[in-house]
């Protein structure tokens, strides 16, 4: 994957373009995916001006209250206020 500034005299509305080699693409893609299928890229400019992609392997670390899912319970008595619905 290529980034590239907008050449010159491109309209204003044009940040850049991207180039992308397919097959080595998706093997990157699939080395790097994250929970959910996301793959995060930042596109980013260096001191130089050279612009340029990086992938974005940030993971923020979750409270321990937030590792677990948090188990619903239910009352097991049945709710029944004494109306028939009738369907």
């Amino acid at each position: 994957m290529m980034f590239k500034l907008p050449r010159d005299g491109a309209p204003d509305f044009v940040k850049g373009s991207i180039s992308i080699k397919v097959a080595d693409f998706v093997k990157f893609l699939q080395a790097n995916e994250k929970v959910g299928g996301w793959v995060n890229i930042d596109l980013k400019v260096s001191q130089g001006g050279k612009a340029y992609a990086e992938l974005n392997t940030y993971q923020p670390e979750r409270p321990d209250s937030l590792k677990e899912e948090p188990t619903i319970e239910y009352p097991e008595e049945e709710i029944n206020d004494g109306f028939n619905v009738p369907f």
